[in-house]
């Protein structure tokens, strides 16, 4: 592994960026009331005593100096970290250890999708790119979220990294926003079982991952200074319940805080969610770090619950550093405190398994040719086949012409921007620069060397296969019009760090897809896209193919799911509105504001920065398709839609509710070839704000002709009520109308569950 021994260009103005949002975002919001100090020490928040990682952890802080416990309590920045440390590569982070303890040093790394390098600050290193966050979440399989989290775990371990800034369960509650493409979805049951078989495989490796954003971290426009506003009993019923399942699971050994407010006050010093919620109600054991810039504050926020503050020189000050050690002289901040902060990040070290098995001084190799596999099987199971009209596809062998149209599609296949960029194996054969904005300083807009041409070169060996660029939608109909397929390679760029300005496709695209379906009526649409996109040409063309950012082997997955070689099983992890105005918010909130900065200062002017401001959530926790359920409003294509290439059939319901609620069906494939079905559970709950939840979801595959009987035991808290008052979960007796299907709003079989009144602590 190569090191810097200077940060890029990129990377300083990244740094600058970032430290001036924070300092800006010290400043009163006006018309929000900040939640006061915290009105005790937290610390201890509950007795561990038979957690045998928790007693190993407070042995080793009692051995430990003053000096040392403050080390471990604030993490560097390795990029323009001075002096660096001989052990420090450019990364996203480094926090000493205790040699003389055996007390790991710490090595993060950013590792959504695969180990990160973002703009090569490690020169010549490469990793494995998955595809989107989205595209695993359509999957609808946590084996393959498993397999994907120990890839990325066991690369990072054989580049010597032990904590990946992975887990992101951020629920996707609008089609714009910037990092829907790195998340797992709108539904807490889906997200939360995913990232928490993730977040497994990442610690199956013996090194640390976090769960992040914690919470409601739902855009990126203002997301440095803006005031997420919502009732409590909504957010534990959705975005907090995405994390309690995830937490329960996989036992993450951090979890990492937000940039964002929270009803009025910053995440990373937020008592509601770290101490009440995280560490009394969940009785969570890990430590809290924060998001890289993302700490106003030493005493207030070490009361509320953070527990080490990371990349420091992006924040104001060094908040946890001598400020902390002064604050404990003065008697702000108790000892006691800071030992529970140290015993904390010391718990996730041992509990990962870190400290018991060292990762590795020296980089060691890696089967890179059996990773991609993982990659390839992500995004061929993950793509969502939304339409085929006359059976267009599969593709026969047989055509003899075939015009591949546009995004690139000679070379490679798209990837979203941001902390999360993998540079891929194979390399990026496109980079585009960003002209302004926050994300210009670390963002480039980037293709894996992954060329659905050679790919479909490959599977049609007897065809003549030919791209056109597609700039001119004239010429891209003069070549597909006597081509026996036209297929369209359609992109929709998202990022970190910015929202997407619509959900249309941009470039003149639309025009583009018109054009060729005029000119050949066997015109398929292949769509690049980090989310929904509209789609005003959907009547003209006869195919589409979600791919989703489909990561390093895209192009192979691609062909194989275009010509049959692999059945389209794909479901959407999220709901595709007919137009932007259909969701709750058509646009991002402050997105015109900060769009006037970003173009201000392009034009050389020194503005401020964008104020503080809040957002509403009205429609609380009816996120996604309960949103459309509850409004009436059919979208485009719902959550869990998904084509195949083969037919399913469901019969023979059984609702258990004596104990619980216990579902079980027969599916069947009455079709003519092997495929997989993914069959949903919906249940109408909450006598608080009645709505359709997903309560339980199986993907089977199965051959021509095959039954296979699937049963759903269903985890009654998505059924129930938050009540603040109790507080807790509580679930009414009652009878409860449920039916399966294969998407939201299929009602195949249908049915009641008689259920008996339940509750249980929050």
């Amino acid at each position: 592994m190569t090191t810097a021994a200077q940060p890029s260009s990129a990377l300083r103005i990244l740094c600058r960026t970032t430290a001036a949002v924070a300092l800006l975002a010290l400043t009163p919001m006006s018309g929000v009331l900040a939640q006061v100090m915290p009105s005790k020490d937290s610390a201890p928040l509950a007795p561990r005593a038979n957690d045998p990682a928790w007693a190993r952890a407070d042995a080793l802080v009692k051995q430990m100096t003053m000096d040392e416990k403050i080390t471990y309590l604030h993490g560097l920045f390795p990029p323009i970290t001075k002096p660096a440390p001989a052990d420090m590569i450019p990364s996203a982070g480094y926090v000493p250890g205790v040699p003389r303890l055996k007390i790991p040093t710490l090595r993060e790394s950013d590792a959504s999708l695969g180990v990160a390098n973002q703009v090569e600050q490690r020169k010549g290193d490469v990793a494995t790119a998955l595809p989107s966050g989205l595209a695993l979440a359509s999957t609808f399989e946590p084996k393959l979220a498993y397999a994907g989290g120990a890839m990325i775990g066991a690369e990072a371990r054989a580049k010597t990294f032990n904590v990946l800034l992975a887990g992101g369960v951020n629920l996707t509650r609008d089609p714009w926003a910037g990092r829907n493409f790195e998340y797992l979805g709108e539904d807490p049951l889906l997200a939360g079982e995913m990232v928490g078989e993730q977040i497994k495989g990442v610690q199956s490796n013996h090194i640390v991952s976090t769960i992040k954003h914690f919470a409601l971290n739902a855009q990126e426009t203002g997301r440095h200074v803006m005031d997420a506003q919502i009732g409590e009993a909504d957010l534990r019923e959705s975005d907090l319940l995405a994390f309690q399942i995830a937490i329960e699971k996989s036992n993450p050994a951090s979890v990492m805080c937000a940039y964002n407010k929270v009803n009025g006050d910053w995440a990373c010093q937020n008592d509601f969610l770290l101490n009440k919620v995280l560490k009394r109600d969940w009785n969570y054991p890990g430590f809290v770090m924060s998001d890289w810039g993302a700490v106003h504050s030493t005493t207030k926020a070490a009361l509320a619950g953070l527990d080490q503050q990371s990349g420091q020189e992006l924040d104001s000050q060094i908040f946890f550093g001598d400020d902390l050690k002064a604050a404990v002289a003065k008697g702000e901040v108790s000892q006691a405190r800071v030992d529970d902060m140290v015993r904390r990040i010391l718990h996730g070290v041992i509990t990962s398994g870190l400290m018991d098995n060292p990762t590795p001084t020296t980089a060691q190799p890696i089967d890179y040719a059996a990773h991609a596999k993982v990659a390839q099987a992500v995004a061929e199971r993950g793509s969502v086949l939304l339409k085929n009209d006359g059976n267009l596809l599969p593709l026969a062998k047989t055509a003899k012409k075939i015009v591949l149209i546009g995004a690139h599609a000679d070379v490679g296949v798209i990837s979203g921007g941001g902390s999360s960029q993998v540079r891929s194996v194979g390399g990026a054969p496109v980079e585009i620069p960003l002209n302004g904005g926050e994300a210009a300083s670390f963002v480039r807009v980037t293709w894996h060397a992954s060329s659905p041409l050679e790919a479909i070169k490959a599977a049609a060996p007897g065809a003549q296969v030919i791209y056109v660029d597609g700039k001119d939608p004239a010429a891209a109909a003069a070549a597909a019009k006597d081509a026996d397929v036209a297929i369209v390679f359609a992109w929709h760029w998202q990022t970190e760090a910015q929202d997407a300005p619509s959900i249309v496709l941009p470039d003149n695209q639309d025009a583009l897809i018109d054009a060729v379906a005029a000119a050949n009526k066997h015109s398929i649409v292949v769509l690049e896209t980090g989310g929904p996109v509209t789609m005003p040409w959907l009547d003209r063309v006869g195919a589409v193919l979600q791919a989703w950012y489909p990561g390093q082997r895209g192009g192979q997955a691609i062909a194989r799911l275009l010509f049959g070689e692999v059945n389209p099983s794909g479901r959407l992890a999220m709901t595709f509105p007919k137009s932007a105005d259909q969701a709750p918010r058509a646009s991002a909130p402050g997105f015109a504001e900060q769009a006037a900065i970003d173009d201000a200062r392009r034009a050389g002017q020194k503005v401020d920065g964008i104020k503080g401001f809040a957002v509403q959530y009205p429609e609380g926790a009816a996120v996604g398709y309960r949103w459309y359920a509850q409004e009436k409003r059919q979208p485009l294509y719902p959550f869990g839609y998904g084509l195949s290439y083969t037919a399913f059939a469901y019969k023979n319901l059984r609702v258990e509710d004596a104990a619980g609620l216990k579902v079980s069906f027969d599916v069947t494939n009455t079709g003519k070839v092997a495929g997989a079905d993914t069959p949903q559970l919906y249940v109408t709950a909450g006598k608080r704000k009645p709505m359709v939840r997903l309560a339980g979801f199986e993907k089977v595959d199965l051959a021509p002709g095959q039954t296979k009987r699937v049963t759903l035991t269903v985890e009654p808290r998505l059924l129930a009520d938050y009540d603040v008052a109790k507080p807790g979960w509580t679930i009414p007796a009652g009878s409860y109308p449920l039916y399966v299907g294969s998407h939201a709003g299929d009602m195949a079989l249908t049915g009641k569950a008689n259920l008996k009144a339940w509750s249980r602590k929050p």
